[in-house]
């Protein structure tokens, strides 16, 4: 629906569609119960089933793989945490939703998934990141808020056993009410702090805790002891993830309502070290997805033919559960793969990035293949630093400290903070993108094949950056739009001029995702 459309008349229309999309539910046989799990900062190859390099990390997952149809392509939309989830409950682009960073929008003039699918008679429920799960809080859409457990106190979010009782307490409080339940519950591992990363004794110890000796480093990170030592903390803390999955599990057994529920599962972005998080790049952007569809998935099989991403979420789960979806929707349902069809127009998935949790202003934007991915970053200029969330990692000081003596190690730390205004990669052969193609003459093809495609989707999406995406071969052209970015983003966040300041608006101090 159009901003220009006034407000009230925005929502009296949006009444209505609910009004339509309830009394057509209602007439609907016994729906399915809805579990939309999410794990925070996980890399996709994090997961046992995914090729995980440390042995038994992930049993939990494991077993939702095998009870599942998985998915070998899929993508979010965004390398960081609220645009990501923003992007699965609106089904729309960043640039459409207005959740570019870490703002509210107050007036989104869509409907999000809570809404629709509480119009629609569900019990809605959501555990952790509830700021960053629709464009403003406190948000309407939701019963209940599963932070809180049944007693009072405030539920950890590094506590595994708190799962278990934020499930518990949400599904008897839908059977209450009488209602099928929806819920998105966000497990807050891997996300920063790791498990016994300041190496006090702490209370929420793993099921099992890694060693560096374990650990296989990736490819677009340098293996050195410091960075082993990062990396044991992260996949320990991926372990206490996969125990809070667990106990969703066992949850959920214990309710009677397994059988009947719907679980899909998957990752906001990746790691939180160089090179994934805050990043379009493979680790970036690449999520597990798990899709259990009670007598439709066929159990432990995996598409390996389409591409789907996270703004293709909320159309799916409106299909499976028989709720009209609105208009003005980006996604497209992927139900059809999920019985098992071949569904047409899914060779690419486009992914973007705009703004950090600071407002910092970086956009990009990628266009992925099963075998390519080509990148646009119009801020770019060879001084200009990007500024992220990962540059607080002991892995990054560790890369500034190499980076004295080692040549290879300062060309990458150059590459992570300057990087370039376009860059190619062979994913096939390349993920962890090593080796910029763009200037390749034996790659012409694949790259001109790549924009022409991210061009039409930019017309089709109406993407603001078409104009300079179009120039991009023009530094004066890129400077202007960056020029007018910054300013905007700058204006709208309450930002002080000077970003070495101590000063910041009200709102970043709210949402933050350090």
């Amino acid at each position: 629906m159009s901003p220009s459309v006034p407000r009230g008349l925005r929502l009296s229309i949006l009444t209505c569609a609910l009004f339509a999309i309830a009394t057509s539910a209602h007439a609907a046989p016994e729906r399915l119960n809805v579990l939309i799990i999410t794990t925070d900062d996980m890399s996709c190859d994090s997961v046992g089933v995914y090729g995980a390099t440390p042995r038994d990390l992930t049993p939990n997952m494991d077993r939702l793989a095998g009870q599942s149809l998985r998915f070998a392509h899929a993508f979010v939309q965004v390398g960081n945490c609220m645009p990501s989830r923003n992007v699965m409950f609106c089904g729309r682009y960043p640039h459409n939703n207005r959740v570019e960073g870490f703002y509210e929008v107050r007036d989104p003039g869509y409907p999000v998934m809570s809404d629709l699918m509480k119009a629609a008679g569900y019990f809605t429920g959501i555990r952790g990141k509830v700021d960053h799960s629709t464009p403003y809080t406190p948000y309407p859409g939701w019963d209940l808020i599963l932070d809180t457990l049944p007693d009072g106190t405030a539920a950890d979010p590094k506590n595994p056993e708190s799962y278990y009782r934020s499930t518990q307490h949400g599904i008897a409080r839908a059977k209450q009410a009488g209602k099928p339940f929806c819920f998105n519950l966000n497990i807050s591992d891997p996300h920063k702090p790791f498990y016994n990363e300041d190496g006090k004794p702490e209370v929420n110890k793993p099921s099992r805790v890694y060693t560096p000796a374990e650990i296989t480093v990736p490819g677009f990170l340098p293996d050195d002891p410091k960075v082993r030592a990062e990396l044991a903390l992260y996949y320990s803390t991926v372990r206490r993830g996969d125990d809070s999955l667990g106990a969703i599990f066992r949850a959920l057994q214990e309710s009677g309502e397994d059988a009947r529920t719907l679980i899909i599962f998957l990752s906001d972005h990746g790691m939180p070290l160089p090179f994934a998080k805050t990043q379009l790049y493979f680790h970036s952007t690449r999520t597990p997805l798990m899709v259990r569809w009670p007598g439709v998935t066929k159990p432990a099989t995996v598409d390996d033919r389409h591409l789907v991403s996270a703004v293709d979420l909320l159309p799916t789960l409106l299909e499976i559960v028989a709720v009209p979806a609105p208009a003005g929707m980006d996604g497209r349902s992927f139900a059809p793969v999920l019985r098992g069809e071949t569904q047409t127009g899914r060779d690419f998935v486009v992914a973007e990035y705009n703004e950090n949790s600071g407002g910092n202003r970086h956009p990009m934007r990628t266009i992925i293949t099963k075998d390519y991915a080509y990148l646009f970053n119009p801020w770019s200029n060879g001084s200009r630093a990007m500024a992220i969330a990962t540059k607080g990692t002991a892995t990054y000081r560790r890369m500034v400290a190499l980076a004295k003596t080692d040549p290879a190690v300062a060309a990458r730390l150059d590459l992570f903070e300057h990087r370039m205004p376009e860059e190619l990669f062979n994913y096939a052969i390349d993920p962890d993108a090593l080796k910029n193609l763009v200037a390749d003459p034996a790659h012409r093809a694949p790259r001109d094949a790549l924009i022409a495609k991210l061009d039409a989707w930019m017309v089709q999406t109406r993407d603001p950056m078409l104009s300079v995406f179009r120039a991009r071969h023009d530094p004066a052209a890129r400077e202007a739009y960056m020029k007018a970015a910054v300013a905007e983003a700058d204006e709208r966040n309450g930002t002080r001029k000077n970003r070495g300041g101590k000063k910041a608006g009200k709102k970043q101090a709210r949402i933050q995702d350090l």
